[in-house]
């Protein structure tokens, strides 16, 4: 039964996709929301650019303002969310409305990588709370899971795919034969990638994803730029297809593990055995497989992106603020101020699949050969294919740490009997 106090009124800042999202859901499921919270909610205040810009759903247009002094400085707010996207102004509102003492909860992934510890230092400073499930994975249950109910034990290693937009376009790579090109056209064409595709294809969105991920499972603060990144757009049809045969499947992973008392964080195209449950993740959906030290292996999965998936999120971080609205939050995450020790990549190990163009002649291999030993890259299969005057070798390695094996890619480049070096791709064991 819903509680007899008075309804808690919300200040929503941004009203775009997201944000109309938001207001629609609140406004549909009004009921089953104050039953959970235990008191009504209601959005009194949307800080807009455009009271008459077209928006997916109808939105009260009388609360709407573009002063956001006006919505900023309204003491009848009890709690606000953030649906603008990028740094600023968002970081300049969400440090005053906490500084204030009212809880934020945002979908600003961008914001929570880059300013996670200083959002966290200043909720903790006046008992404000910051909440961000809707960050990483859209609609899908995670932060809160990894930060509360595998909050007594020790995760080891974290693996996912984190972008929709690019496991779309890897999936239409591998189920249509499409090259990349076309693939990214189609993913445009169906709303599942921007106009600018960028922060998607070379990774930056899923990077800062990972960030957030690692500073709360190894309880430290990770930033987006500490996180290696590689993008898709060098993945060729022929990858994939080379990939099917020798057992893989072709995905922009987002990977993170303890490692030599630090922590390896790095997004980049991996191949990874069709009999993982990652392989079969198609479309625009996102995984999140995680592994932990006493619980095993679980993985999270869903809708990783869209306006309800994500206003849904949005909606359970309220419903959880304001069952505690007049009590301390749960937690400060005080570990947030203690700096990641994030490895190079160059300390990285992993196996490698590698294609080299060479030229067709004897003693070829053994040169190859040569170089790798040289720098101790152990060799678990080699394949060789014609093609003319040209052969095509496709090899995978043993593990290795990634500096020995880009010593030997760069001595293998000096070659002449190195044509072209096409493809490299990291290969994921499990």
């Amino acid at each position: 039964m819903t509680d007899v106090r008075g309804k808690v009124n919300i200040g929503l800042l941004g009203c775009g996709t997201i944000g109309s999202g938001v207001y629609h859901v609140l406004t549909k499921n009004a009921d089953a929301l104050a039953d959970s919270a235990g008191r009504p909610l209601s959005i009194s205040r949307i800080l807009v650019k455009a009271v008459d810009e077209p928006r997916p759903f109808e939105v009260d247009a009388s609360i709407m303002t573009t002063d956001s002094r006006e919505i900023l400085e309204d003491e009848s707010i009890d709690v606000y969310i953030e649906v603008m996207g990028g740094l600023e102004p968002a970081r300049t509102f969400a440090l005053e409305v906490l500084g204030r003492g009212k809880s934020i909860v945002t979908a600003n992934k961008e914001l929570v990588a880059h300013h996670g510890r200083e959002l966290m230092e200043a909720a903790a400073a006046t008992a404000a709370q910051v909440k961000f499930e809707a960050a990483v994975g859209g609609g899908i249950p995670l932060i809160r899971p990894m930060e509360e109910s595998l909050g007594g034990d020790v995760v080891q290693k974290m693996l996912g795919i984190v972008n929709g937009t690019t496991n779309y376009i890897l999936t239409q790579m591998s189920v249509e034969g499409s090259d990349y090109s076309d693939a990214l056209a189609e993913a445009q064409k169906l709303g599942y990638a921007e106009a600018d595709p960028t922060a998607d294809v070379t990774g930056i969105d899923a990077a800062s994803k990972l960030a957030i991920l690692c500073s709360i499972a190894f309880k430290c603060g990770v930033t987006s730029d500490q996180v290696y990144r590689e993008g898709i757009q060098a993945v060729r049809p022929d990858d994939i297809e080379n990939a099917r045969e020798l057992g893989y499947a072709v995905k922009l992973l987002a990977i993170a593990s303890r490692a030599n008392g630090g922590i390896s964080a790095r997004v980049h195209p991996t191949m990874i055995p069709l009999d993982h449950p990652l392989a079969s993740v198609s479309g625009n959906f996102n995984a999140i497989f995680v592994i932990g030290e006493s619980v095993g292996e679980l993985m999270f999965y869903g809708q990783g992106a869209g306006s309800l998936p994500t206003a849904t999120a949005i909606l359970g971080d309220v419903v959880n603020i304001v069952r505690s609205l007049g009590r301390p939050p749960v937690t400060r995450r005080s570990y947030w101020s203690r700096p990641g020790q994030v490895l190079s990549i160059e300390e990285t190990k992993t196996r490698y699949y590698m294609v080299l163009k060479v030229v067709d002649r004897p003693g070829v291999l053994a040169q190859l050969a040569g170089v790798f030993g040289e720098q101790q890259v152990s060799l678990e299969s080699v394949m060789q294919k014609g093609i003319g005057d040209s052969a095509q070798i496709m090899l995978i390695t043993h593990e290795v740490q990634e500096r020995n094996f880009r010593a030997a890619r760069d001595s293998l480049e000096k070659l002449d009997s190195v044509q072209e070096i096409p493809s490299v791709i990291r290969v994921e064991s499990a």
